[in-house]
């Protein structure tokens, strides 16, 4: 066992890389030809020999050494890892400071808020302020139960906000796993209040799906009797099918009407933000009836930059409660007809009465392929036949106006 004065007068021969002194236990103390003194444990774990750094001389005295390797071989006999308990506490030690649930969910929000849209961002921002933040702000993140959550969401549910309880539940997921992850909190919570809350089941947007009703919708929208620029885009909303959002901020930069094609921005789709930034734009090709409704329009509108510009404002599109307010005056109420519903419309009729390949309407819709070449799929690959296909939707259309190539059977 070594001594005190042993170690102070320790050296390395000129002729070694390093000297070890030998104590007890399978202490030692290693000593450099710059007479640099340090501190060992070796020990062998799942048959391999290993080592475990005990601080250096005269820092760590013989006997202070002796307690190091003690505390760390009773801690191997509990079946831990000395080596990994200490890598697991230094990474504790450098974790940004703040424990509390808004210091957690802040640190976590400016982590993801690179990879998120700005929609998304502000939703999961919206979520943290107005339903978390009121209850835990202040709590450390580790002492807060499941129970105490479960109380939250169901102030949530109890406004009848029970989709927004599902989309909170889930961003204190993601929080309490950044927790988790930075050694905040031993486990994440919300799983074991998941099954209590209340099922939401999302709605589908109203849709009609009947050929002869849809023909009168069309008949109803060219009879429209407000103003031209509503009319003109309630024409053009089952002809191209687009999201509402894209087809009301439709500005005549994107449109080509003598190519007969719209091209939309990434920067408008619904996508996430690396998309919107670096996305490729959605095409659209124009049918005759859309370039003729936007020739007509264009007088109108075509001096400013949006299509469909509002009343109050030019700078501004028309809102997407004026589209519903206009099928609504039609007889068209959110149950029956929704302008986004318009969307299915489509996609149904063009698959299972024009026939049309499932690929080239999803292409059409702007959605994510879900082929075997994932997001490596290329959306402009099918223009040719989008091009196609639109004026195949547009004509079908002009025949369900007019009632032609449709017939409804009396029910026996």
């Amino acid at each position: 066992m070594l001594t005190d004065a042993e170690c102070k007068n320790a050296t390395c021969p000129p002729d070694k890389k390093r000297a070890r002194l030998a104590c007890s236990g399978g202490l030692y103390l290693e000593i450099s030809p710059a007479g640099s003194k340090r501190w060992f444990w070796k020990y062998r774990k799942d048959g391999k020999e290993g080592r475990m750094a005990l601080g250096s001389y005269p820092d760590v005295g013989p006997k202070k050494a002796r307690e190091e390797m003690t505390a760390a071989k009773l801690m191997k006999s509990g079946g831990r890892d000395p080596v990994m308990v200490r890598k697991i506490e230094k990474l504790k030690a450098i974790t940004p400071a703040g424990d509390t649930f808004k210091a957690t969910a802040l640190e976590w929000y400016e982590q993801k808020l690179d990879s998120w849209s700005s929609h998304y961002a502000i939703r999961e921002k919206r979520n943290l302020e107005k339903d978390l933040f009121p209850f835990f702000a202040s709590r450390r993140i580790g002492d807060i139960e499941a129970i105490e959550l479960l109380a939250v969401i169901r102030r949530v549910e109890e406004r009848g906000a029970l989709d927004v309880a599902h989309r909170v539940l889930t961003t204190a997921g993601q929080v309490w796993r950044y927790a988790v992850a930075t050694a905040r909190a031993k486990r994440d919570v919300t799983p074991d209040i998941r099954g209590a809350l209340k099922p939401h089941r999302g709605k589908h947007f109203a849709a009609i799906t009947e050929p002869v009703k849809l023909g009168g919708l069309i008949r109803a929208i060219r009879g429209y009797q407000g103003g031209p620029i509503v009319r003109a885009a309630l024409q053009l909303a089952p002809i191209l099918f687009q999201r509402p959002g894209e087809l009301r901020g439709m500005a005549w930069a994107e449109i080509n009407l003598d190519t007969a094609l719209w091209t939309i921005p990434a920067m408008r789709m619904k996508r996430g933000k690396d998309g919107k930034e670096n996305g490729d734009p959605h095409l659209v090709p124009l049918p005759t009836q859309a370039v003729e409704i936007l020739r007509k329009l264009h007088p109108l509108t075509g001096h400013g930059v949006l299509v469909f510009h509002g009343e109050r404002s030019h700078n501004r599109p028309i809102s997407d409660g004026t589209l519903r307010a206009a099928l609504l005056t039609m007889g068209f109420g959110p149950d029956v007809q929704s302008v986004h519903g318009l969307r299915a419309t489509a996609r149904t009729l063009l698959a299972e009465e024009l026939n049309v390949e499932p690929l080239v309407i999803e292409a059409q819709l702007a959605h994510a392929v879900k082929d075997a070449n994932g997001r490596a799929y290329n959306r402009t690959q099918y223009l040719k036949h989008r091009v196609t296909m639109m004026q195949q939707w547009a004509d079908y259309l002009d025949k369900l106006a007019i009632g032609a190539d449709v017939i409804q059977f009396k029910a026996a």
